[in-house]
């Protein structure tokens, strides 16, 4: 699982006892997954980082590139809450080296302006479905009590959505000045791109056959 390799680079804060789970109170879980959750963006989440950064390199937008996001963390909500209970099974080999497909598939679309604003909109909520699947091994992690499951899965969000929002605004406080600039997308946006897909493709292959 490439998201373990991330965990052994640096390790989130570590699952508690089973013992000290069960009489944790709500809100001391709300906190703790928001911190987990920011963390697995920065600095430990780089092929997620990507894919935000590959939605912000398709907008010429604030507000829109602001819809995808959360579009985004809508639908990984929907799919994390099954997998991380173990509902939904879908094995690491199928899911890791599609999420990388995801981020080769938004960096060629930013080079090419296949897409629209609303078309990439309902694409990044169908590639959050997929990414949720990924990020249940970070809750399956951590010893959490069932009464306390759903605190900490709307901590987590709350957590990966501030992380997402941290990775954009540090993106638009380097190149986002240049989006009206009649040179942005030759010089930085498709570049950069380009940079994304090969990355995603390197992670792709590599999940394949490893």
């Amino acid at each position: 699982d490439a998201y373990e390799g991330f965990l052994s680079a640096g390790e989130l804060t570590p699952p508690l006892p089973r013992a000290e789970v069960l009489t944790e109170g709500a809100g001391a879980v709300f906190l703790r997954y928001i911190v987990a959750g920011f963390e697995h963006i920065i600095p430990l989440g780089l092929d997620h980082i990507l894919f935000v950064l590959g939605l912000f390199f398709f907008a010429t937008q604030v507000r829109p590139l602001l819809w995808q996001v959360s579009a985004f963390t809508l639908a990984h909500t929907i799919t994390l809450a099954p997998a991380a209970t173990g509902v939904v099974t879908v094995p690491a080999s199928i899911v890791e080296p599609l999420i990388a497909a995801t981020i080769v598939f938004v960096g060629i679309e930013n080079t090419t302006g296949w897409g629209t604003v609303r078309g990439r909109t309902l694409l990044v909520f169908v590639f959050g479905l997929l990414h949720g699947l990924g990020f249940a091994s970070v809750l399956g992690d951590y010893g959490i009590a069932s009464d306390r499951f759903a605190v900490a899965l709307i901590g987590f969000n709350i957590g990966v959505e501030f992380g997402q929002l941290a990775v954009i605004a540090l993106a638009f406080s380097m190149v986002g000045w240049f989006f009206a600039k009649p040179w942005y997308r030759s010089r930085i946006a498709i570049p950069v791109s380009l940079v994304i897909a090969a990355i995603g493709a390197y992670w792709m292959i590599e999940r394949t056959l490893l």
